[in-house]
């Protein structure tokens, strides 16, 4: 079970803007780009994948009022970033841009909750066994639920989260994402 003190702990904030802040710093010193963009992946029709639409939506409100136009945003409540479109997306990507992939996660019991951001690319269709997509320079998952191995078990997982875990999750890291965005 989650324990949802922990998600609103101040503390897992501050940690995702320094893992952010220091995994996207590295990134860019790297090769100076010219553009950021943010992949949100999942679907607004299943409660547990809607973290990364649920990112992209409350990223796009944040950035709203700033001029950043070397900042892209794919995967919204209303246009959805999944598997199936986004090869289509890719393909309008400046190789130039800092790719920054955001997805619900599952994983062991004791992760849930947690937000990793690590250097690399992310996998997508892993967990419910399906051809491995790999894209991005930054991946941010957020573990929603524990992986049963199982596509099947791991699709019905995805369907009992509390809306309200997601959100929460959701916020840590829009907010997050601004702060560090907002100093470039």
């Amino acid at each position: 079970m989650l324990n949802y003190e922990k998600i609103e702990n101040i503390d897992i904030k501050e940690k995702f803007i320094n893992d952010f802040s220091y995994v996207f710093n590295k990134v860019k010193s790297q090769k100076e780009y010219p553009e950021v963009t943010f992949l949100c992946v999942g679907t607004d029709r299943i409660t547990g994948d809607c973290f990364g639409p649920l990112v992209g939506s409350k990223l796009i409100e944040l950035l709203k009022e700033y001029n950043y136009s070397n900042v892209n945003i794919y995967g919204t409540l209303e246009q959805n970033l999944n598997y199936e479109n986004i090869n289509r997306i890719i393909k309008h990507i400046n190789n130039q841009s800092i790719i920054i992939v955001i997805d619900a996660a599952l994983s062991k019991k004791e992760n849930i909750g947690k937000i990793f951001v690590q250097k690399g690319k992310t996998i997508l269709g892993k967990s419910l066994e399906r051809d491995k997509i790999e894209i991005g320079d930054i991946s941010i998952k957020s573990v929603v639920a524990k992986d049963y191995k199982i596509a099947k078990c791991n699709f019905k997982a995805l369907q009992n989260i509390s809306l309200n875990v997601v959100n929460t999750l959701a916020n840590i890291v829009s907010e997050g994402i601004f702060e560090v965005i907002k100093k470039i």
